[in-house]
């Protein structure tokens, strides 16, 4: 072909090169507000450095091959025995050992810690968002071992390591740890009060023996993991290790990996239990209690997630118009592409705002925040997450057909979009869960409405959403079939009052006007015209050094 006709021209430069934190402005104001000034220093300038290597090409190369390459299951060595190990690229273990050592497995024991790993979590997760499953399952078991003293003491020192060791050695041998879950079974799924693992006791002090079938178990290749049985008092908690303390291999059949639409790079396995041993965790029967903390925190981090996907998709798409000329000049200055972009842009900066509120939260730690966690995290999970879907679609159609191409990156997130908005309880689930809490505990209501109070009177589309609000709470009939509908208000509200309390007069006047008052469409770019549009695209631009 002769190269006269092979001239390219007018095609956008790679997003790489940057800064990932440092460019969200939504994140970095979120990260001052949070984070007392002794620690922000520290913070920003660990989270900078994180954002510099998420942005670099090596780590984009390194996403790149960890889907290229998913992880293989070897189920026998070459004699037949049975091994049960997950062979994973070289890039994933170098994702994983680049997140460990950024400490986005420990927040629970240093200050700010959640605040600091949540936005850590959000910049890395935007290099690669697969093996985010472990670095998640690892930091959210903290809070159920410490259910038990004594097991806490053994294991939390390994979880929150910034060391990451692969392999299967027992536990006490390695530096650092990471954790699974396994909870959801074929007969039940979610109701997993219909678990038909057994747990037999034996004669050491808090020692079992499980038999059973897990329908999903996360993160196979981890050195633990919490899942739940049914032992003679009821349904219980249980630590399993892959690596019993005298070296031997714990009974860990692994039956096959997951096929999934996305999060290829991560490895969902189905396991057999048989006569495997485990010890239990917190008391017989309280398995759901014991273990509700690790499904709260895990479903921030699916919050988290979401949000990190939706920033990365929507800073492509507005770089991608900065540097795209179509009809005579560039696509960002286009005024339909413009009112697209600042919608995506709203969408993406009220997930962030209210992701680091809720992290914030766990950092406070007092019990006005522990009940308004008790309603908003199920209702940020229930809206965030299925946001991300849409939000992710409408930016990889900013780039045309070159967004549709592998290549791009934006078919990676768009099949990793509708995850978080199932792991850990699908749309349903969170709904309920918020309804069980405002008929279960009214402190949690009242601390949300104390929240979103906080914003009364500066803006009146706000003003009339919160009390259209309380209008839907104080009708109790077919509330279970208006839940999602509910659930979704009580979002949205939220959200309104966070970026109205701290987010640019241009950006919460966009999100109450369209979000809260209705006008808007029913696609993204239906933003009134008359709304300052270039300041909200401009505030999501990522500067690329």
């Amino acid at each position: 072909m002769a190269a006269t006709t092979h001239t390219v021209t007018n095609q956008v430069p790679p997003l790489v090169g940057y800064d990932v934190f440092a460019a969200d402005r939504a994140l970095s104001e979120a990260v001052e507000r949070h984070i007392e000034p002794g620690v922000l220093p520290a913070a920003r300038e660990e989270l900078s450095t994180l954002g510099q290597s998420a942005g670099s090409a090596q780590a984009q190369e390194w996403g790149a091959q960890a889907n290229e390459h998913p992880p293989v299951l070897r189920t026998h060595d070459r004699y037949g025995h049975r091994i049960d190990e997950v062979e994973f690229h070289p890039s994933w273990h170098r994702l994983l050992g680049h997140a460990v050592a950024a400490g986005l497995t420990d927040a629970w024991g240093r200050p700010a810690g959640h605040v600091r790993r949540a936005a850590g979590f959000l910049v890395w997760t935007q290099a690669e968002a697969g093996h985010g499953c472990p670095l998640s399952m690892t930091h959210a078991a903290v809070p159920a071992l410490r259910t038990d003293p004594v097991l806490a003491a053994e294991w939390e020192p390994r979880l929150t390591s910034y060391v990451y060791e692969e392999g299967l050695r027992p536990a006490q041998e390695k530096a650092g740890v990471l954790f699974g879950m396994g909870m959801t079974e074929k007969q039940g799924g979610t109701d997993v009060r219909s678990n038909t693992t057994r747990a037999e006791p034996l004669s050491g002090e808090g020692e079992y023996l499980l038999t059973g079938h897990k329908w999903f178990c996360s993160a196979p290749m981890s050195d633990g993991f919490l899942v739940l049985a049914q032992a003679p008092g009821g349904l219980t908690c249980f630590l399993v290790p892959r690596v019993l303390p005298d070296g031997t291999r714990n009974v860990f059949a692994i039956q096959r990996l997951k096929d999934k639409l996305g999060n290829r790079s991560n490895a969902s396995s189905e396991v057999e239990f048989d006569g495997t041993w485990a010890r239990r965790v917190g008391e017989e029967g309280r398995g759901v209690r014991t273990i509700i903390e690790m499904v709260a925190a895990t479903r921030l981090d699916c919050v988290v997630g979401s949000a990190a996907l939706m920033r990365q998709a929507v800073a492509q798409a507005v770089h991608h118009a900065t540097y795209r000329s179509a009809f005579g000049g560039l696509l960002i200055d286009k005024p339909l592409m413009r009112n697209v972009l600042a919608d995506l842009a709203l969408e993406s900066e009220a997930a962030t705002v209210l992701a680091m509120r809720l992290a914030s939260a766990y950092d406070t730690d007092t019990e006005e925040e522990r009940a308004f966690l008790r309603i908003a995290v199920p209702a940020a999970k229930y809206w965030v997450t299925k946001r991300c879907t849409p939000v992710v679609g409408e930016a990889l159609e900013c780039l045309g057909g070159n967004g549709y191409v592998e290549e791009s990156g934006m078919p990676r997130l768009l099949r990793e979009a509708p995850l978080n908005s199932i792991w850990e309880g699908s749309g349903n689930v969170q709904a309920l869960d918020v309804l069980r809490a405002l008929q279960r505990e009214p402190q949690a209501l009242d601390a949300f409405l104390r929240e979103v109070g906080k914003a009364r009177g500066a803006d009146h589309r706000l003003d009339a959403a919160i009390k259209d609000l309380l209008t839907e709470l104080a009708d109790l009939e077919g509330i279970e079939a208006r839940a999602r509908r509910l659930v979704e208000r009580m979002a949205l509200v939220l959200q309104g009052s966070l970026l109205v309390r701290w987010a640019p007069p241009e950006v919460s006047d966009a999100f109450c006007a369209s979000r809260l008052g209705g006008d808007w469409g029913t696609a993204f770019g239906t933003l009134p015209h008359s709304l300052d549009l270039a300041s909200v695209v401009n505030r999501a631009r990522p500067v690329a050094e």
